[in-house]
């Protein structure tokens, strides 16, 4: 069995990055309850990033968080639309609902400002190719807000598979659950499919079905799926989802997602010789802790706790200004969404899709 200390000793090591210093200015677009409590803190925290405008429709929220942390330029949708103070950042973290992201992706496109998209990077599909196109033919860096993707427990796993630890991977199993009327009311954009592109699947199975991508460094060849709701406020989305890929060496990855179960999250990985695991990859706060297993041998690490969104903008920022390839770009927001259009013509017919 390979020596698991050479992957904990650094544990939080940033193996992307290639620069010590620099600085991109971001305008944040749309002040919800994540960007206000996760992002606005995380860029502040960041060593690649400053915080130069905020874009909203509530002026006097917009205003107190300004004065909270340090942002002069405060804008309505309308002004950044014109473009009002464009001139004062060079990138854009787009945090509205899908529906609203094409919109705002492309107006900072035509613009030439770099762009950080929320996932999904839109409400359907065909947004999502637009916008992804509107920032390729402008030539700015498109990437999908895939935090995990820079989490250092998420890379170490992946290193781990890559090298063979587990030998080769036959199954991935992830399960991300809430229960979504705890924090928010029965109005809230997740229920509308209008907005939001589905329920549970899109907005949580997102989270396992992306990170088994990366994981196995593989895209799915088809997809089975099957979805439910027990009715009202579930009505008009998928209140549960479960979703099986299947990749062309023959791995499988079980995503599931629920909008009103009991609040949990895992993630195992399956290999010919091993497994690994982490428990609770997806709920915003990465427990560090993971699970090694080869044959008798158990190995369990718990790193130092990482703020996950600050390496996200970090990360981002590094693209920008050291021109490198992003590993979560729109291309790759685009596959999921793919897969996930998939799944729902999977759940309506009952039949296996091909991807």
């Amino acid at each position: 069995m390979a020596d698991l200390d050479s992957y904990f000793t650094a544990f939080t090591r940033r193996d992307w990055q290639t620069i010590d210093e620099g600085n991109v200015r971001l305008a944040v677009i749309g002040l919800g309850g994540f960007a206000r409590e996760r992002a606005l803190p995380a860029i502040r925290d960041t060593d690649f990033c400053e915080l130069t405008a905020l874009v909203s429709g509530s002026p006097g929220k917009a205003r107190n968080l300004a004065s909270t942390f340090g942002v002069e330029r405060v804008l309505n949708y309308e002004e950044f639309r014109d473009g009002v103070g464009s001139d004062e950042y060079d990138a854009v973290y787009v945090a509205t609902p899908p529906a609203l992201h094409e919109e705002y992706v492309r107006t900072a496109a035509d613009r030439g400002k770099h762009v950080l998209c929320e996932k999904p990077l839109a409400a359907d599909l065909a947004a999502a190719e637009r916008l992804v196109g509107a920032c390729a033919d402008a030539g700015v860096v498109c990437m999908t807000a895939y935090r995990l993707r820079t989490e250092p427990a998420i890379r170490r796993m992946r290193e781990v598979i890559a090298d063979g630890v587990i030998g080769e991977p036959v199954q991935v199993h992830g399960g991300f659950s809430v229960r979504l009327l705890d924090d928010v009311s029965t109005d809230t954009w997740r229920l509308d499919p209008d907005i939001a592109g589905g329920g549970a699947l899109i907005d949580l199975g997102v989270y396992p079905l992306n990170t088994a991508r990366f994981l196995l460094d593989a895209d799915p060849t088809a997809v089975v799926a099957e979805t439910s709701s027990d009715g009202a406020p579930f009505d008009r989305v998928d209140e549960h989802a479960a979703v099986q890929l299947s990749f062309s060496d023959g791995a499988t990855a079980s995503c599931t997602a629920s909008f009103d179960a009991h609040p949990d999250s895992r993630l195992q990985v399956l290999g010919t010789d091993g497994q690994v695991l982490i428990r609770s990859p997806f709920g915003g706060d990465v427990s560090q802790e993971i699970v090694v297993e080869r044959g008798e041998t158990h190995t369990g690490y718990t790193g130092p706790p990482v703020d996950e969104v600050r390496e996200e903008f970090d990360y981002f920022a590094h693209c920008v200004l050291a021109d490198t390839v992003c590993e979560t770009d729109g291309e790759d927001g685009l596959t999921d969404l793919q897969t996930i259009e998939g799944a729902y013509e999977s759940a309506d017919t009952g039949e296996r899709v091909e991807l």
